[in-house]
């Protein structure tokens, strides 16, 4: 984080040698964000960069708040009036509330946990308070890419790949409603006559509007829901020659509910990892139950079934013991879950930047392909159908079992197996967006090709079954 700061240090300066040359984009920017505001209110502005924005507000009270300390500075000097802040919004102590308005424009794609964020920022505003958030259409990514090269663009660190129903899931998921979404700004340089027209009708045309630059978003907070912490955890975590992550994944798993168990389900490990469970058990004085199964078939598939029979709790998730998926990022799901958000989330590594090899292009490629594929199979939004991480209640998961003989052991790696049960029983699945962490131990038990070509035969066999009945 702090490099990623201080680049945005560096930047700040570059901003103002720049803002003649961006000034037609962000008064186009600044007329979309006045409209959504109401006059006279009180408006909290996060990642507000040089100010000018909040500055062109109609408002009671302005607070801007920004992690780039340079930008913070120089945004003083050119609005003196505002109060401007160096605040970190996902860790540090946030400006006191109440605010009418919460302004996020251009921010979601440099945050870290969008989801923790839009939490922390959710009591800051009134009982009838709304957010406000832009965010650029990723249609426009190779261009932009471009334009950075060349000097015409601000050149920010990789962001995170936001379509607008990842943008919606992520309010829902922070218990915002969205009570308007539209697009704007089609033309983001000024042409006489061709740019107003392109941007005040052609950005709001069917067809048009979805290669618009900018999409927003006017939410508002819902009553909290109380977090149900009468629900017990089983935690499922298939393993074949992880011996390494074992530890850790007995360290991180978090306690979630009244109570949580570690299923361990070792597929003839090779490399000690079923000793090392064994030896854990043994010395283990911790909060978790942990509990071996030994896998007496093959496949991840296998093991997690394996794993849900041995599980005595309500609530079932799976953790790949590669950690790939941060087991501290479970309670997410937890919450996803009991608040009523879905009844089967699914884990998402496709929209936050991904560290070093977490994840190779090819693999990337397919699990987009996949994730289409399967959200029109199903008919719901899928983003990343090969998550290792899924969560669901016991008794949904019983109802799938019963019903799989409707697809049959068609799926070696379980994924499919489980969203095809859903999707049949009209489960609501709710995609969780998580980081996606390099592996630190161990290979991976992917072919790219030869599992690729598995997934594509079980994609067919879901059209099949689903869409055509046979």
């Amino acid at each position: 984080m702090a490099e990623k700061v201080a680049r945005y240090d560096v930047l700040a300066e570059w901003r103002v040698r720049r803002i003649r040359q961006h000034h037609y984009y962000s008064e186009q920017l600044r007329a979309l964000v006045g409209s959504l505001v109401m006059p006279g209110s009180r408006v909290l502005e996060v990642g507000c960069g040089l100010g000018d924005l909040l500055a062109s507000l109609d408002t009671s009270e302005a607070v801007g708040i920004d992690v780039s300390r340079r930008m913070i500075e120089l945004a003083r000097e050119r609005h003196p009036s505002l109060d401007l802040q160096v605040v970190d919004v996902e860790q540090d102590a946030l400006p006191e509330g109440p605010f009418d308005v919460v302004v996020m424009s251009d921010v979601l794609g440099h945050l870290g946990d969008i989801q923790s964020a839009l939490e922390r920022l959710r009591p800051l505003l009134t009982e009838d308070g709304r957010l406000v958030v832009t965010y650029y259409n990723f249609v426009w990514e190779p261009l932009l890419k471009l334009a950075e090269r060349v000097n015409l663009k601000t050149p920010w660190p990789n962001q995170n790949w936001l379509s607008m129903s990842d943008i919606d899931n992520l309010l829902r998921l922070a218990d915002f409603e969205v009570v308007r979404d539209g697009t704007d700004i089609l033309l983001p340089v000024s042409i006489p006559l061709v740019s107003k027209l392109a941007n005040r009708i052609g950005a709001k045309l069917p067809l048009l509007r979805e290669v618009s630059l900018v999409d927003y978003f006017v939410a508002r907070p819902l009553p909290l829901r109380p977090l149900d912490h009468e629900r017990s955890v089983s935690v499922i975590c298939p393993c074949k020659n992880e011996r390494g992550n074992i530890p850790e994944a007995v360290r991180r798993t978090p306690v979630m509910g009244c109570g949580t168990e570690l299923i361990f389900v070792d597929g003839h490990s090779d490399d000690g990892t079923r000793e090392q469970i064994v030896t854990l058990m043994e010395g283990y004085d911790g909060p978790l139950k942990l509990k071996l199964v030994d896998q007496d078939g093959t496949g991840k598939g296998d093991a997690v079934r394996k794993g849900f029979a041995a599980a005595n709790n309500d609530i079932l998730m799976i953790l790949d013991s590669d950690l790939t998926v941060p087991p501290e990022d479970l309670p997410k799901f937890y919450r996803a879950l009991v608040t009523g958000k879905g009844e089967f989330v699914n884990g998402v590594r496709l929209v936050y930047p991904m560290e070093g090899e977490a994840m190779r292009f090819l693999n990337l490629l397919g699990n987009k392909f996949f994730s289409v594929a399967l959200s029109w199979l199903l008919e719901q939004p899928i983003k990343d159908s090969l998550c290792g991480t899924k969560v669901l209640y016991r008794r949904d998961y019983e109802r799938i079992a019963a019903h799989r003989y409707f697809f049959g052991d068609f799926d070696p790696f379980g994924d499919f197996d489980l969203l095809f049960g859903a999707g049949r029983l009209n489960l609501k699945i709710v995609d969780l967006p998580v980081r996606y962490r390099d592996r630190v131990y161990g290979d991976t038990k992917i072919s790219r090709f030869r599992h690729g070509f598995m997934l594509l035969k079980m994609t067919t066999f879901g059209f099949k079954k689903l869409r055509m009945g046979l």
